[in-house]
């Protein structure tokens, strides 16, 4: 059809916005839950940056540092533990979960997306940080 289109591999208008919704929703299920099991505020407030670790994988390079966050800010991780948790009966494993949920959640209602192994700033959600900036 007509000419070429370059997609950036990042989503945009009302989906970009439903996606950042979902986030929040998820974000705030993940709280309401983890308040409704009597989670520990103080395990919350240790815990809830935990998955950003996975930027100093970023040292190493983008494809590396792409694929560590990748795979501390997916939501299956968490879901399988979880649901795992829930299953054994192992509360810790649900608390955790819910942290690592909420944590998603919240990056993904500010807009910072799954990595792409262009850099840090390429994110499905669109660009953000210098990347963004300097466009």
């Amino acid at each position: 059809m007509g000419g070429t289109k370059s997609y950036s591999g990042a989503v945009d208008g009302g989906v970009r916005r439903l996606l950042r919704v979902e986030g929040l929703v998820l974000f705030i299920c993940a709280v309401a839950l983890y308040w409704r099991a009597g989670g520990s505020w103080v395990m919350f407030a240790a815990l809830i940056l935990t998955p950003d670790l996975s930027f100093l994988a970023y040292a190493a390079g983008p494809r590396l540092g792409a694929a560590a966050y990748n795979a501390m800010h997916a939501t299956i991780a968490p879901l399988l533990l979880g649901a795992g948790g829930a299953a054994i009966g192992q509360p810790l494993a649900l608390m955790l979960a819910l942290v690592w949920l909420a944590h998603i959640g919240f990056d993904r209602a500010l807009g910072y997306g799954l990595k792409h192994a262009q850099g840090f700033g390429f994110t499905h959600l669109g660009r953000i940080g210098r990347s963004a900036r300097g466009s």
